[in-house]
């Protein structure tokens, strides 16, 4: 497995310890179907949350926010009403709403986290 591999799952653990603090239940994690994979699903109070996590060594190539285009945002649309219709009981009744968490920082446990809540 490659360092680069290791680091960005490294971030999603890192993610995932952040959002658990934050009070969110994790459902699912690295789901995959053929149109591809959801780094995190998550509940939180109403909300089924789909958080893509973006974790970069530097800013050298960009903000991790900015690989979040309107491309991505749809194909993740695509991908959380697929999970619903996989998962019908824990999506009923509940908005599902698109987050993000960059983390930038040569060590994942250390970088700096941000969260957006709505990616519209």
């Amino acid at each position: 497995m490659a360092a680069k591999d290791d680091f960005g799952r490294a971030g999603e653990e890192r993610a995932a310890a952040y959002l658990r603090s934050r009070g969110y239940a994790i459902l699912d994690r690295n789901w995959r179907c053929a149109q591809g994979e959801i780094d995190i699903v998550a509940l939180t109070e109403d909300m089924l949350c789909i958080v893509e996590v973006k974790t970069r060594r530097s800013e050298a190539f960009g903000h991790p926010f900015e690989a979040i285009d309107e491309r991505k945002r749809r194909r993740l649309w695509h991908l959380a009403f697929a999970w619903a219709t996989e998962h019908p009981e824990a999506a009923r009744r509940r908005t599902i709403r698109l987050e993000a968490i960059g983390l930038i920082g040569a060590e994942a446990g250390t970088a700096h986290l941000e969260h957006l809540v709505d990616l519209l």
